[in-house]
């Protein structure tokens, strides 16, 4: 079947505010209503149910924010990515915001299988010691391992625990404090298709409630961005 599609957008935005509590699928919903709104064209999968060729890095956990999230679009006709970020902007939902956008090879491997690794603030709501969550850092971190156990729902054995091993997930994480004074760990996570650290079981290691954080992704980078910053040195 011949491809429908003649170009490959990439797309950077922000979620924040109200739209913490939107989740991923609903955030996909959203963007397709704003492209097309936009009357951007957006190339379409083919058959009965058709869907537009976008796809994410990586979902966000719902009650994060982030300043940092990407996302591909095929498109059927050829855009200037400074217009389409103009007109997605103009007819975008209060909390997601595009800041930048570029063309890309349409062969390139999949936002999934790019990415690299992330960084997160963790802001501590609940009661703490904050010289004692030091230390469980220094711990966390001074550790060969870190062992966890995790229970995964599979529908033909039901709920199954199953092990890993969170240190080798972990590139850095520090103790910090906001401007108000309100404890706030750094941390630096891989995020990789088999090698992915999350947030939550971070949280949990340094036995705190990740209900009672707030959470907010800083950055994230896939192989796309190093390859594109070696070339710029090497012309340098």
């Amino acid at each position: 079947m011949q491809a429908n599609y003649v170009q490959r957008l990439r797309l950077r935005f922000r979620k924040f505010g109200p739209t913490r509590y939107i989740g991923h699928l609903d955030l996909a919903r959203t963007l397709e209503r704003a492209f097309n709104r936009a009357g951007l064209p957006v190339a379409y999968t083919q058959g009965f149910n058709r869907r537009p060729r976008m796809q994410f890095a990586t979902a966000l956990p719902l009650g994060y924010t982030s300043d940092m999230e990407i996302m591909d679009v095929l498109m059927e006709e050829e855009v200037s990515p400074a217009y389409a970020l103009a007109q997605l902007n103009e007819r975008m939902a209060p909390g997601i915001s595009f800041f930048e956008g570029e063309e890309v090879p349409i062969s390139d491997d999949s936002l999934q299988a790019q990415t690299i690794d992330a960084r997160y603030v963790a802001t501590i709501l609940q009661p703490v010691e904050k010289a004692e969550l030091k230390q469980r850092v220094d711990a966390l971190m001074e550790a060969d391992s870190l062992v966890r156990e995790k229970w995964k729902r599979t529908a033909r054995e039901g709920k199954k625990a199953k092990t890993f091993d969170l240190r080798p997930l972990i590139i850095d994480l520090f103790y910090c404090e906001s401007d108000d004074g309100a404890p706030q760990l750094v941390m630096e996570l891989f995020l990789q298709p088999s090698k992915t650290g999350r947030p939550d079981d971070v949280l949990d290691a340094l036995d705190l409630d990740p209900l009672q954080t707030r959470v907010h992704r800083e950055w994230l980078r896939i192989e796309y961005d190093l390859e594109q910053d070696k070339e710029a040195v090497a012309s340098e």
